[in-house]
């Protein structure tokens, strides 16, 4: 081989190694720099995450976390989620509880312990709803009287009976199943009326609205995740009993959200915070009624 050709194949050779740590260095720098975006991604959606912990519940966040308008919006999709939350806190009080009281006095301070948790957000929407569109005839006169913070004898009268609905269910059950009532209904209760902000509009026209900032239009690959975090206990459930028959609480639950929906928009031409809190309640209450009537012949 002449010297022409030795020096040519060395410089192929240094260019080929040449190539390869360029394409190395790149290929590193690439993917510390989707590294970062992912740390950046996950830290964005935690703090996201606690600005539902916030929201919803009464639990503590902590100090250094941060938030806005847009955060508090997207803290939706985590709704389903707290419902994890409270269901857990929940079936643990219950549990704790029943070791030392009868199974009614359990079942009560259990309700009293969720009812805390969440600071009866949902409760309150609920005895609004019925002072509301018990007491008002027009749209405006309907969003007035749920503006009001007092609550009327429309409230009271379907705070009192919804109490007392699920507290009749709860004792009911045995306690195996009343954790399975209470993992299956604060989730699925949550996304729907989450489904809400989804498919209708906001009604007020003004800023005056408790949870004016989460009250907007959602993504459906949002739509989507929230739906995931809901139908995770459900699936357990299947996966563990192989009772198909579970699957059909989401029926009366999709009947529900229509219903409401035209309600809803037929007299204040969409939905307001209280709107979704009520959604909640009587979805949640659905459930223990639907579950209720199954086991009575599985």
């Amino acid at each position: 081989m002449n010297r022409r050709a030795v020096a040519s194949s060395r410089l192929q050779k240094k260019s080929s190694e040449a190539a390869k740590n360029s394409w190395h260095y790149f290929s590193q720098l690439a993917a510390s720099g989707s590294l970062e975006l992912q740390q950046k991604h996950m830290r964005r959606q935690m703090m996201i995450f606690l600005n539902a912990v916030m929201f919803y519940t009464r639990i503590p966040v902590p100090s250094w976390m941060t938030h806005d308008e847009d955060m508090l919006n997207r803290a939706t999709i985590y709704f389903p989620f707290i419902g994890w939350i409270v269901a857990g806190v929940s079936a643990l009080s219950l549990w704790a509880f029943s070791t030392i009281w009868p199974w009614s006095v359990a079942v009560l301070l259990s309700m009293v312990v969720s009812i805390f948790l969440t600071g009866a957000f949902h409760e309150d929407g609920f005895a609004d709803v019925c002072d509301g569109f018990g007491g008002g005839w027009t749209k405006m006169k309907i969003l007035e009287i749920m503006k009001d913070s007092r609550v009327g004898v429309y409230g009271a009268a379907g705070l009192g009976l919804m109490l007392a609905l699920k507290f009749a269910l709860l004792q009911s059950f045995s306690f195996n199943q009343a954790i399975v009532a209470l993992c299956l209904a604060h989730p699925l209760s949550r996304f729907t009326a989450l489904t809400l902000i989804y498919t209708h509009e906001y009604a007020r026209e003004d800023a005056s609205s408790k949870v004016k900032p989460v009250a907007k239009q959602m993504q459906f690959s949002e739509l989507l995740i929230a739906l995931g975090f809901a139908l995770i206990p459900l699936a357990v459930l299947l996966y563990w009993e192989f009772a198909w028959a579970y699957l059909g609480v989401l029926l009366p639950l999709l009947v529900l959200q229509w219903y409401l929906g035209r309600y809803f928009q037929k007299w204040i031409g969409g939905y307001t915070g209280d709107c979704l809190g009520a959604t909640q309640q009587m979805a949640e209450l659905l459930v223990l009624l639907y579950l209720s009537g199954l086991w009575k012949f599985i």
